[in-house]
C-alpha cells in the first residue's frame, strides 16, 4: 500500500496534530460525539465515535454489533463497547494484525504472515485456536492482510508485492489467494494486483471486489490506482502492464517485461496515488434506497511530497449487480494542504450508520443519515 512518509512536512503535522488535539479536548469535555467538517450528501451527518486510538486500521462487527478494530502498531485487536466507546482489549501480542472478518462466531484476524482464528464470547474475551494458514509472505514493502468470507464459506486474501516494480519469487505475492475456511485447498484467485488491500463481496451477485495502489515509477509520476471488481483467474497487470484511460500499457521501466495481451482491465481507475484502502457494501436499510447495495471506499490519500489525492470516500453506484459509476461520497478530511484525517477502512454497522477508521486522527468516525 501506499505508505505514510516519515518526512512529512511541518506544515502539514502541526496542523493535523492541532486540529486532532482541539477535536480531542471537545469530545472530552462533553462527553458526547461531535460533529465533523465533512462534507457529506443532504441528510447524513459525521461525528466521532471514539478517539485517542493511536493508529486504528481494520474493521469489522461482531454478532451483538460491537466494533471490532485492529491496531497493527500496537499488536491488538480491541472492541468499542457503549456510549460514549470505552476501548477493550480483545487479543494482544500479534504481528502488524490488519484484517477482520467473523465467520460462525468465530473472529479471524490477517496478521502480516498468517491467519488466526480466535473463539469469541458475548465479552468481547477471545481464545486462540490453532492458526489457519500459517506462512503467509510477511512483511516487506506491503505488509497488509486483508481478508474475507464469500458466499460459499471461502476464506480469500489479499497480498501485495514485495516491491514497487519486480518479478516475484513468491507467486501469491500481488495477488488474491483463495482457502478453504480450515485454510486447507491454498489457490491463486486473482494475480497481477501490485498492492490489494481491502476485501469486499456484493450481497447479492456475490462478485469480489478489491482495491489496488499501483506502481511508483523511480523518475516520478504514477499510473492509477483502482477499485475493481475481480474475475477468478484474472491478471491485471502488474509487473509488465499498467492500465490507464481503459487501455492497457508497458511498464517503462521492467527490462524483461512481457505483452499485455489477455490482461483484464480495472473496473473503475482513480487518481494516482489515491491509495484506495477498506471498501464496503452498504445492506442496510437506514440509509436512503439511491445508497444501498453501494460500494463505500476510502482513499486514504497521498504522501505529502506527491501531487495530492484521496482523503475521502467515494461510492461506487450499482444499477442492479452492475457497477454504473464512481462519485465522491465525504470529503474533507484535508483542507487544502492540512490534513486532519486519512480514511482507513469502513464497515456497516447493525445501527445503519457507516463507521470509517482514520489511522492519521487516531479516531473512529461514525457516518449516519437522518431524515428531515
Amino acid at each position: 500500500m501506499t505508505q505514510v512518509s516519515k518526512s512529512h512536512g511541518v506544515a502539514v503535522l502541526v496542523a493535523g496534530a492541532l486540529v486532532a488535539l482541539a477535536i480531542a479536548a471537545l469530545l472530552q469535555e462533553s462527553g458526547r460525539p461531535q460533529p465533523l467538517p465533512i462534507a457529506l450528501p443532504p441528510g447524513f451527518t459525521a461525528e466521532i465515535f471514539a478517539a485517542g486510538l493511536g493508529q486504528p486500521r481494520g474493521l469489522t462487527v461482531d454478532p451483538a454489533g460491537t466494533l471490532i478494530v485492529s491496531l497493527p502498531a500496537q499488536g491488538r485487536v480491541i472492541a468499542l463497547v457503549g456510549r460514549p466507546a470505552r476501548a477493550v482489549t480483545v487479543v494482544e501480542g500479534l504481528e502488524l494484525p490488519h484484517g477482520l472478518a467473523f465467520r460462525h462466531g468465530d473472529l479471524y484476524v490477517g496478521e502480516t504472515g498468517r491467519i488466526i482464528r480466535f473463539r469469541y464470547d458475548a465479552k468481547s474475551h477471545a481464545t486462540r485456536d490453532p492458526v489457519v494458514v500459517a506462512e503467509l509472505p510477511a512483511g516487506g514493502h506491503h505488509w497488509t492482510r486483508g481478508i474475507a468470507f464469500g458466499p460459499d464459506g471461502a476464506l480469500h486474501v489479499s497480498v501485495g508485492s514485495s516491491c514497487d516494480i519486480c518479478r516475484e519469487t513468491d507467486r501469491r505475492r500481488a495477488a488474491i489467494v483463495r482457502y478453504g475456511a480450515d485454510g486447507a485447498g491454498e489457490r491463486l484467485f486473482a494475480s497481477g494486483l501490485r498492492n490489494p488491500v481491502g476485501l469486499a463481496f456484493h450481497p447479492r451477485s456475490g462478485t469480489l471486489w478489491t482495491t489496488v495502489n499501483e506502481r511508483d515509477w523511480r523518475r516520478g509520476g504514477a499510473p492509477p490506482d483502482y477499485v475493481t471488481e475481480v474475475r477468478e483467474g484474472a491478471a491485471y497487470g502488474w509487473p509488465d502492464c499498467y492500465a490507464e484511460r481503459g487501455a492497457f500499457a508497458a511498464d517503462p521501466e521492467l527490462e524483461d517485461r512481457r505483452d499485455c495481451r489477455g490482461l483484464t482491465l480495472p473496473t473503475f481507475e482513480v487518481p494516482a496515488h489515491s491509495a484506495p484502502l477498506g471498501l464496503a457494501f452498504y445492506s442496510g436499510t437506514a440509509f436512503p434506497a439511491p445508497y444501498r447495495e453501494s460500494l463505500f471506499v476510502a482513499m486514504h490519500g497521498s504522501r505529502p511530497e506527491l501531487t495530492l489525492a484521496g482523503y475521502k470516500l467515494v461510492r461506487v453506484v450499482f444499477r442492479g449487480d452492475r457497477p454504473a459509476g464512481i462519485e465522491d461520497f465525504a470529503t474533507g478530511w484535508r483542507r487544502g494542504v492540512r490534513v486532519w484525517g486519512r480514511p482507513v477502512d469502513i464497515v456497516a454497522g447493525l445501527d445503519g450508520a457507516l463507521y470509517v477508521s482514520d489511522d492519521h486522527g487516531g479516531r473512529i468516525v461514525r457516518i449516519a443519515f437522518r431524515a428531515r
